[in-house]
């Protein structure tokens, strides 16, 4: 149990994908706007890290079997695109002010590299099933508390800061992102 712990702290301070393995990017910046759409867009990402890995570890595995592990990446993205497609007319019907909140994002989960990456990462690093499964939530959860953290900031910056013309927009907010990068660096010797 000890090693499934320290798989999701690694994974959510060490590892985190936007902070420090610069991975899913887009909807890090895009979304984390405002705080609902960015909780939203986190445990989005996070359904869709786990259950990617699900589904991809055994399939992998089969892949494997039969000699063809080269067609991984193909296998991947297209499980990964038809799980989002699944998750967007869910939310579409279920939850309707989320989805429309998330807009254009959430049909881009399924270019989000952080979730291809997970799965991939999940089969490089040699984890089993479980593993696999524990190492994809703390990457979601570790998604989920950088876009928190980012929307946190974000909120203060504009509310309560007088920031420069020239660093107004995207440029404060690449700003903030590199900022809060660095400091993720400092978890770095955390675990051997």
């Amino acid at each position: 149990m000890a090693k499934y712990v320290i798989i999701i702290i690694s994974m959510v301070l060490v590892n985190n994908y936007p902070l420090a393995q610069f991975l899913g990017i887009c909807p890090f910046l895009g979304v984390s706007k405002d705080m609902d759409s960015a909780r939203g867009m986190g445990i989005a990402v996070t359904f869709v890290m786990v259950l990617a890995t699900a589904v991809t570890w055994p399939i992998q595995q089969f892949l494997d079997s039969k000699g063809i592990g080269y067609l991984q990446t193909v296998v991947f993205i297209l499980v990964i695109a038809a799980l989002v497609q699944l998750i967007e007319m869910f939310m579409k019907k279920n939850m309707v002010g989320l989805y429309k909140s998330l807009g254009v994002f959430l049909p881009l989960i399924t270019t989000n590299c952080a979730v291809l990456g997970v799965c991939i990462s999940n089969i490089d690093s040699g984890y089993n099933y479980p593993q696999s499964l524990f190492n994809a939530f703390g990457a979601g959860l570790g998604f989920l508390f950088a876009m928190i953290i980012m929307a946190g900031v974000r909120g203060k910056l504009v509310d309560q800061s007088r920031i420069p013309k020239s660093f107004q927009g995207v440029p404060i907010v690449l700003l903030t992102a590199a900022i809060m990068s660095l400091s993720f660096m400092g978890f770095g010797g955390m675990f051997s």
